[in-house]
């Protein structure tokens, strides 16, 4: 039996699945800042701070308020869904994935009437259909995805926040997976609740969700059924959150305006395309419609008779590398490997790929030549 007074062991890895992703080191030194009283002038500067940069990062106006809510991601969803959905509210999901499933768990659980939109596994939800269903008939709120670390798939949004604009529909979008590693525009996209977390792209600890909420998702704040997760309560005060976690999305969000979001994007980008050319290259397909593939996770199918599971331990035992299984009726058939944050680096993919082909040949699975995934990653990025 294991010491509880021992020290904790906590293995070195190099995390390469979807999620949570290495933090920045600069993130994990600023939780180590002596936390300052959430009433004193100093915190607040910071707060004004992350406002700005929470703001420029979604690509919000002006006038979106821009708050933090403690807890995972999770909360910041379920934060915002409390405080616009009331009992007997339509809400209309739009479901491609195991998060647009949590959506409707979510609305559903705060007393909405959720109608959904499926699309199957791999592809993005029709946004034809979804405006067309926001036209006929407007619910109180329209939900959806953005990229969808369950599939791998980037949603098309434009038309979809055209349509609930014209018809005062309220629209609410996560984007936990792709704030950081591509373009979010809410302003431009009309999306008038968007939720993230630090875990993914942002190159933080996951335990803070990031919102954003237009004007007129603002006015619709109900303050709902939760006494806690009240986004009319938590936009005036400052007594749960955390001082270590705030001063981290500081850090987090500061290095990401100092990169560029143009040359961010570009670099988890890059990122894949160096990933998908080693995979492709070893005879590995990956799942989904390419066409909407997002730039910062590959969703690779398992050859047949591999042990899936297996290869994960393996990989994760004699590497260090962990990549992820997937959800849902995707468990087993395929590896969902991320390229996110620090991460999204050509030093990264190349240790990635090593240490798959290393198993993989282990394992009986050939190709040739030893070594065309990072030859091939190398050649990609350039």
């Amino acid at each position: 039996m294991r010491d509880p007074l021992a020290p904790p062991e906590v293995p070195r890895r190099l995390l390469m699945g979807s999620g949570p992703s290495n933090p920045e080191f600069r993130v994990l030194q600023a939780l180590a800042t002596s936390p300052l009283p959430a009433d004193v002038p100093g915190f607040e500067q910071v707060l004004t701070d992350v406002t700005a940069l929470c703001r420029s990062i979604f690509q919000a106006s002006a006038e979106s308020a821009a708050l933090t809510v403690p807890g995972a991601s999770r909360s910041g969803l379920e934060a915002a869904i409390a405080s616009l959905v009331r009992p007997g509210d339509r809400v209309l999901v739009g479901v491609y994935g195991h998060f647009g499933e949590l959506l409707c768990t979510l609305a559903a659980r705060h007393g909405g009437t959720v109608e959904r939109i499926d699309a199957d596994w791999g592809q993005p939800v029709d946004p034809d259909t979804m405006v067309r269903r926001i036209r006929e008939n407007p619910p109180r709120l329209a939900a959806i995805v953005h990229a969808d670390t369950s599939t791998g798939v980037l949603q098309p949004l434009e038309d979809i926040g055209a349509a609930c604009r014209a018809t005062n529909t309220l629209l609410l979008v996560d984007v936990v997976l792709s704030l950081g590693g591509c373009e979010v525009n809410v302003a431009d996209w009309n999306v008038n609740v968007a939720v993230a977390g630090l875990q993914k792209c942002l190159g933080g600890p996951p335990g803070l969700a990031l919102l954003t909420a237009s004007p007129s998702a603002q006015d619709a704040f109900t303050g709902g059924e939760s006494a806690y997760l009240d986004l009319r309560r938590l936009a005036h005060t400052r007594d749960e959150l955390s001082i270590p976690m705030v001063f981290a999305a500081h850090e987090a969000m500061r290095m990401v305006m100092n990169e560029g979001l143009a040359p961010r994007w570009q670099r988890h980008q890059r990122a894949s395309d160096a990933l998908r050319a080693g995979i492709e290259a070893i005879g590995l397909e990956r799942f989904g419609n390419p066409r909407y593939h997002v730039p910062m996770i590959t969703l690779v199918e398992v050859p047949d008779g591999m042990d899936e599971a297996g290869v994960r331990q393996q990989l994760l035992e004699q590497h260090g590398i962990e990549i992820m299984a997937a959800f849902g009726p995707l468990r087993g058939r395929v590896w969902r490997i991320g390229t996110m944050g620090t991460n999204a680096c050509l030093p990264s993919v190349l240790a990635l790929l090593g240490g798959l082909e290393s198993v993989l040949h282990s394992r009986g699975f050939r190709w040739q030549p030893r070594g065309a995934a990072v030859d091939a990653a190398i050649a990609a990025w350039g």
